[in-house]
């Protein structure tokens, strides 16, 4: 790693440190603050704020992980550390939010006094809190699955300490109490439709799907078009993380010789690269005699199953 990006991966992680430092406050001082005011809404806000303090710890630990060089147990390397652990934080935001669901019906259904100005004063200063650390995620946000994760953490978090301060203003003026929950219920609707939006995308890669962005058949099509090439199969093409794309396939070509076969090796890789973004490919080339069963799939390969 150059002195430039050591350098850059540094200072990500102080200020991911430094997020979950004052996350980690905050929650306290949320619970603390719920407890006293009897607030469902305040307690929720805390126990997702503390969320977003596990996230973020799970995004920082994840980052040092990705950063490890590929060895024998990870030919690939680690990057997708980043991957695994935005997997993990989108799960706990829906565990989190079908939680919340219940938590407001209950209290719907045997409603509980509230103190206006404890949730509102308490909500306050998580939302100026929410606010600084989002900001010291975004940018990284915009170039990795795993701190945009976290970064919705924060959002989402905010979001509901705007919530809360606005159900604490409607107790205070209108002795509203059912506003509590009601609040609760819409940040809890935000969060199950921020987090089940978001996971499908850490799933695609960590099943190898193909990457978002890239027509497979297209591909294969502007394979089948590069000279010398007669035929494709066994096409496979996924996401080692977010910013590396990676294919292999089998091409029947009709190079007479070595020399021809690496130009058209070539060609294809180049091909590749500046039309579908995908640097990283493996190709057997096969010429007559040499070629897989004629009925080969096009796409992946044919799995047949254990007995």
């Amino acid at each position: 790693m150059s002195g430039h990006h050591h350098q850059a991966a540094e200072g990500g992680d102080r200020r991911i440190g430094w997020a979950v430092v004052v996350n980690v406050l905050l929650t306290v001082a949320q619970i603390i603050g719920g407890i006293f005011s009897g607030s469902l809404s305040l307690i929720a806000d805390a126990l997702h704020n503390f969320s977003d303090a596990a996230s973020l710890l799970i995004a920082f630990g994840a980052r040092r992980i990705a950063r490890r060089p590929a060895d024998e147990a990870m030919t690939f390397g680690y990057v997708r550390a980043e991957i695994v652990a935005a997997l993990i934080n989108y799960t706990t935001l829906i565990i989190i939010g079908l939680y919340l669901l219940y938590e407001s019906v209950m209290r719907f259904i045997e409603p509980e006094p509230i103190e206006g100005w404890i949730v509102v004063v308490v909500a306050g200063v998580a939302l100026l809190i929410d606010v600084v650390t989002a900001m010291l995620t975004y940018a990284m946000s915009k170039n990795s699955m795993n701190i945009r994760a976290a970064f919705l953490h924060n959002v989402a978090d905010a979001l509901g300490s705007v919530g809360v301060i606005i159900a604490g203003s409607l107790v205070l003026i209108y002795d509203w109490n059912w506003i509590d929950p009601a609040i609760t219920l819409l940040i809890a609707g935000y969060i199950l439709w921020q987090a089940f939006s978001e996971i499908g995308g850490s799933i695609r890669i960590l099943m190898m799907g193909s990457p978002v962005g890239i027509d497979v058949r297209a591909l294969v099509s502007d394979m089948q078009a590069v000279e010398g090439v007669e035929g494709v199969h066994h096409v496979h093409v996924w996401a080692l993380d977010e910013g590396h794309n990676a294919l292999e396939a089998h091409l029947m070509v009709k190079g007479s010789s070595l020399v021809e076969v690496a130009h058209i090796r070539r060609r294809v890789h180049l091909m590749l690269k500046e039309r579908h973004d995908v640097e990283h490919s493996t190709i057997e080339m096969e010429t007559e005699g040499s070629s897989c069963d004629p009925g080969s799939n096009v796409i992946g390969h044919e799995i047949s199953g254990s007995a």
